[in-house]
């Protein structure tokens, strides 16, 4: 099917995603919480699900007009992909001249290889300020005693000791144990041990024994559990604010395999942030992490938004993306809702992970948070050692005061 599209004014803007296969409720859900700013389309690209079909010629799947934007849906083969990549146009007669700008990001077989062993030695901008004082060895000796995990010390998080020495943590429950092995992470990936059902309430001690004002609650991936521990979730928030009922609390949260009713039980015990990471640009997403997709990152964000929560996402740079991968991936952040963004330089936890392909320094943080700001996000922060749960608290008074304004 060859569709003409409306002619437009100069202004206009077409970003072409390519997304591989798509699962039709990840799909559905993408495209119903997508709100582009004004003179701004989208047109996503998806693969048939059925891997023997052979589709000679785009299929129009969906097309969608909200408030000055289209979002367009064709199901194709990967030479349509191919041919957006390469600047042709297809068979969907469209002329260039329709948009002032069309922006293409494609997954798949189309990512070209990403450097390696070309970033040399840490910079200098990379190395934390160290502190083992008194309150961060207080706050170790808390954790160990209440037989707590931290995504602090599983992930080998740079911040560790200015967060401890600030008596700050990110708990992770449902164990120390994913289900996953994305390139990128250092948690343990055995196979996982049976949940412990009195969690929640240590999680809770520590936050009332820390005085926390905001707590950060994550988890590994739980793809073993029929409801990806979502319940988990759903009790150590409800035990956090029981104990301490002045607490905000947010969560980090794995994808639960895009299952609605998952994610519907995790969204129920309404947390006062929902953050869900996005990690890296379209192109890397299977090198980075091959049991997740981009699309469905987007779809868990534009649910948790369409379920009138406040969400957040954080992006890690230094895998090989460019400065116009990563504004497009914050510009689909955006798109879907998200208030909060997080933006950090990605650091090889062991010899068996993604090597770091290099440096971005302090003036592209800078760049990369000034568009974010431009576009709208209630709270930035990039840096070449910030990380998902970085100043978490600040965000959440950032966006308080805003709202009030």
């Amino acid at each position: 099917m060859s569709v003409k599209m409306k002619r437009l004014t100069a202004k206009d803007i077409l970003r072409v995603r390519s997304l591989g296969r798509v699962a039709p409720s990840d799909l559905d859900a993408l495209v119903a919480g997508l709100a582009a700013p004004v003179g701004v389309d989208y047109l996503f690209l998806v693969a048939p699900n059925d891997r023997h079909a052979t589709v000679t010629e785009p299929q129009l799947v969906e097309k969608r007009e909200r408030e000055g934007s289209i979002v367009w849906v064709y199901e194709t083969d990967e030479s349509l992909a191919t041919d957006w990549a390469s600047g042709q146009l297809g068979s969907l007669a469209i002329a260039r001249s329709d948009y002032a700008e069309i922006e293409y990001q494609g997954f798949g077989a189309y990512r070209s290889p990403t450097p390696r062993d070309t970033a040399g030695a840490k910079p200098d901008w990379m190395r934390a300020r160290a502190n083992f004082g008194a309150d961060f060895r207080s706050t170790r000796q808390l954790m160990k005693s209440l037989e707590l995990n931290t995504v602090c010390e599983e992930a080998g998080c740079p911040n560790i000791s200015e967060c401890w020495a600030d008596r700050t943590a990110t708990f992770m429950i449902l164990g120390e144990r994913c289900t996953r092995a994305c390139g990128f992470c250092l948690v343990d990936t055995r196979k996982p041990q049976d949940l412990d059902l009195d969690e929640p309430r240590r999680v809770a001690d520590a936050v009332s024994t820390l005085g926390l004002e905001h707590a950060v609650i994550t988890s590994v991936a739980r793809d073993d559990l029929v409801d990806g521990g979502a319940g988990g979730f759903v009790a150590t928030i409800n035990a956090v604010r029981a104990k301490n009922p002045h607490t905000s609390v947010e969560v980090l949260i794995p994808d639960c395999k895009g299952d609605p009713t998952s994610l519907a039980t995790l969204f129920s015990a309404r947390p006062d942030v929902l953050n869900h990471n996005l990690e890296t640009v379209l192109r890397l997403q299977h090198e980075a992490r091959s049991l997740a997709s981009y699309a469905r990152s987007l779809a868990v964000l534009a649910r948790a938004r369409f379920a009138g929560l406040r969400t957040k996402s954080g992006i890690i740079v230094g895998l090989g993306e460019t400065m116009a991968e990563v504004k497009g991936a914050v510009a689909d952040l955006r798109a879907v809702g998200v208030e909060v963004l997080t933006i950090g330089q990605y650091l090889q936890p062991s010899a068996r992970h993604l090597r770091v392909a290099r440096w971005w320094t302090p003036e592209e943080f800078s760049e990369i948070g000034a568009y974010a700001e431009s576009l709208g996000f209630s709270h930035v922060e990039s840096g070449p050692l910030v990380r998902s749960s970085y100043h978490a608290k600040r965000a959440v008074t950032k966006i308080e005061v805003s709202a009030v304004l």
